[in-house]
């Protein structure tokens, strides 16, 4: 192998928005994530409703309401 073609792979830090913090290593030294698998949606259950450029205010101009309406259940018996 060549010298000096790899870079340096060593540990570091990955520190989430949220305050999770990982030991890892990396050839990046320290590492800043907006989202890691303590707080993503997939990963916790929860629902985010994420606003996009105003795409939800627009939609609940347009049609109404932005809230889904719940379907009545039929009585049994």
């Amino acid at each position: 192998m060549k010298k000096d073609l790899h870079p340096s792979y060593n540990p570091t830090t990955i520190s989430c928005t949220c305050g999770a913090v990982f030991e890892t290593r990396s050839t990046v030294k320290d590492l800043r994530v907006g989202i890691c698998a303590q707080c993503h949606p997939f990963f916790t259950g929860e629902t985010r409703f994420v606003d996009t450029a105003g795409r939800v205010d627009k939609f609940a101009k347009r049609y109404g309401s932005s809230r889904a309406a719940r379907a009545t259940r039929p009585k049994l018996g």
